[in-house]
This record gives C-alpha cells, structure tokens and sequence, in this order.
C-alpha cells in the first residue's frame, strides 16, 4: 500500500477528473479517466495501480464480449491493486450440453449448434469503498458489498457481503470489519455520495473509524 503524500490539495479535494492524482507518480490513477468500453462503468475516486500505468486496468477485463450485454460496475472510493483480474460471462461455456467445446463460435457448419444464448451470470458489481489486492480475480456475476476487502490473490466466486474481509480460493470469509450496528450506520450514511467539500471536511473522522464524528457531519 502506498504512503500517499497530502500535496497539492484543494479545499474540496482533489478532482476525480484527475488522471493521475499524486504528483510525479504515474502508475497509480483515478480510474474513470483511462476507461474506453461503454460496458464498463466506474466511480469517481476510485483509483487503480499499476506499473504499467492505470491504462492497462482493460486488458484484466478478460472474456468481455458485447454480445453477452453484461457490464463491469465499479462504484467510488475503490482501491485497486496490480494484477486484480475480471472474468467476464464471455468466459463461460455450456455445461447443459453434451460436450464443452464451444463448436457454433467456429462456424464452417458447426454454427448448427448456435444456442438461443450463451450462459451468463449476469453484472459484476463491485460497491463503493472496496479495497482489492494484489492479484485478485473476481469470477462472473458476483457482488461485492461496500467497504468490503478482498485479500491478495483471492477467487472470488460468490458475493461478498459489505464490509467483510474475504480470502482463500474459493474465497471465503475470514471476519467482519465492523459490528452489524457499525456497518448498517455506515450504510446508511452512504458517505461516498456526499459531495467533494463534505468529504473534506469529514476525512478526519473516516481516517480515525470515528462513527459519531462522521453522523454528526451528515
């Protein structure tokens, strides 16, 4: 995790129209701005890293092909790390048939097998304020819950509920971050919609896990 130096900004923030929001560091970017595929969707201030550079973030999008119509939702205030991978409903092959080689897409007569659709698992949804280590890959069609963290080179293959921490393969739970009251106060705060100006002001308390702080400033 970096050190990220508190330089050059405002009294609002930075801007999330910021490519590259930390002064003279280039592989780590607020993600929306380097996003070209109408099918994938991400917040503002949610950052990616990477030694490449964040433009890269596309190519761990795997198996994501338009005519399967799903998308890759990515809310706000994310954070995540090199080589997280994305599997994509593209990746999936019938099972229901008699074989798993995907003869129609080769066509020259094997299109006869065309189904009337191909097995999806429909959106990857990823919450707001969810922290994805390095090397992680997140499986088709799972939601993953607001503040939830996902461990360094974890599968994840079934949702994970809001702020919990999941590791393994499969991933599994290892615990909560928070009590239930914790968590459904800060749910329903919702913190991350508040505008850029209210976040500022707030930082100290969401730094210092300091609940009340953060109610008495919403």
């Amino acid at each position: 995790m970096h050190s990220f130096p508190i330089t050059n900004m405002t009294p609002a923030g930075p801007t999330p129209d910021t490519q590259h929001p930390i002064p003279g560091i280039t592989r780590t970017g607020f993600l929306k701005n380097f996003i070209t595929r109408p099918n994938i969707i991400v917040g503002d201030y949610t950052y990616y890293d990477d030694p490449r550079g964040p433009a890269h973030f596309e190519e761990s999008v795997l198996y994501h092909f338009d005519f399967n119509g799903d998308r890759l939702i990515i809310g706000k205030y994310c954070s995540i790390a090199s080589e997280v991978r994305f599997i994509m409903n593209g990746g999936n092959h019938p099972t229901t048939w008699l074989t798993t080689y995907p003869f129609p897409i080769f066509g020259q007569g094997w299109e006869a097998g065309m189904p009337d659709a191909w097995p999806t698992k429909g959106d990857t949804v990823v919450g707001h304020d969810v922290w994805i280590g390095y090397g992680a890959t997140i499986m088709p069609g799972v939601t993953i819950g607001n503040g939830a963290i996902i461990a360094t080179g974890s599968v994840v293959t079934r949702d994970v509920p809001s702020y919990t921490i999941v590791g393994g393969n499969p991933a599994h739970a290892v615990r909560r971050r928070f009590d239930d009251e914790t968590v459904q106060r800060l749910e329903a705060l919702q913190w991350w919609d508040w505008d850029p100006a209210r976040i500022t002001r707030s930082v100290r308390a969401l730094c210092r896990g300091d609940v009340a702080a953060l109610e008495a400033e919403g």
